[in-house]
């Protein structure tokens, strides 16, 4: 039995506004405030006196990966430069919440993922780092991927490009190479690993398609193509492509159903089927 694997479209990260998430977190804020008046002072801080998402979300990347070394004001010019030169890193920021918000039960409001949640926060910091790998400041872009690291245990190099609409869950334990590829809606859980097979140079990386969910200790290894709403079972190794629309599962992966279900990154379903296809892919 075969399914060919189909060529990935790299999806650039959408610039479209989803909704208007920003007025959400504020109202989050404001009830936070009325039922917690504790964090009265952190919450307008970090939202409440800021005139929209990009203003708060500069001023929260700053006040996460500020240190003695590159002050918190160094850190937040260069986000709003960035904010500024690309304005699809906020439509992604927002995109990001919308993702959290529907895939994961535990949140109450947008403004758990926004204040606390490291997954969160280690992607928003991750496309500004991007951005100045993209302009040739590759040093800086290597200062802010130490600061992701050492604040959030999550690896991602300036390098990868990242789509729109990512929910990285618990995050901890998370790498992502220089030259991979997360297409829009992608899930991942705790301990994904998207990295190479050796010591080659050049795009040596994977491709996620859109919708993929990679479940917690999934390694994806090589410069292969997990194709569109294609599901990654926890703890498998994949080595070679994966057909969209399926499962794979196992050490090595193997195709255990194609296809499954319509989007498993949405849903978050990590069980398999009872009846599997036994070939290798």
């Amino acid at each position: 039995m075969t399914n060919p694997v189909p060529r990935l479209e790299v999806v650039a990260v959408s610039d479209g506004a989803p909704g208007d998430v920003w007025a959400r977190l504020r109202e989050a804020g404001e009830a936070a405030v009325r039922e917690e008046p504790h964090l009265g002072s952190l919450v307008n801080a970090t939202v409440l006196s800021h005139r929209d998402l990009a203003s708060a979300l500069s001023f929260q990347i700053a006040r996460k990966l500020g240190d003695a070394e590159l002050a918190a004001m160094s850190v937040r010019e260069v986000c709003d430069d960035a904010f500024t030169a690309d304005p699809a890193i906020v439509a992604a920021a927002e995109r990001d919440l919308i993702a959290v918000a529907e895939r994961d039960p535990a949140i109450r409001t947008l403004l758990q993922p926004f204040l606390y949640f490291k997954g969160y926060q280690a992607l928003q910091a991750a496309r500004v780092s991007h951005w100045l790998w993209t302009q040739g400041r590759e040093t800086l872009a290597f200062h802010f991927q130490s600061r992701i690291s050492e604040l959030f245990q999550i690896d991602i190099h300036p390098g990868a490009t990242l789509g729109a609409g990512l929910f990285l869950d618990h995050g901890t334990g998370i790498v992502i190479g220089e030259t991979a590829v997360v297409c829009d809606d992608v899930s991942m859980l705790h301990g994904v690993t998207l990295g190479g097979t050796g010591a080659e140079r050049g795009d040596r990386h994977p491709k996620i398609g859109k919708g993929v969910l990679l479940g917690a200790g999934a390694k994806v290894l090589g410069n292969i193509v997990v194709g569109d709403f294609a599901k990654v079972a926890s703890g498998s190794v994949v080595l070679k492509p994966v057909p969209s629309g399926c499962t794979v599962a196992g050490v090595p992966a193997r195709v255990v159903n194609c296809p499954t279900e319509a989007e498993p990154a949405r849903t978050m379903d990590h069980t398999l089927a009872e009846v599997v296809y036994d070939f290798v892919i």
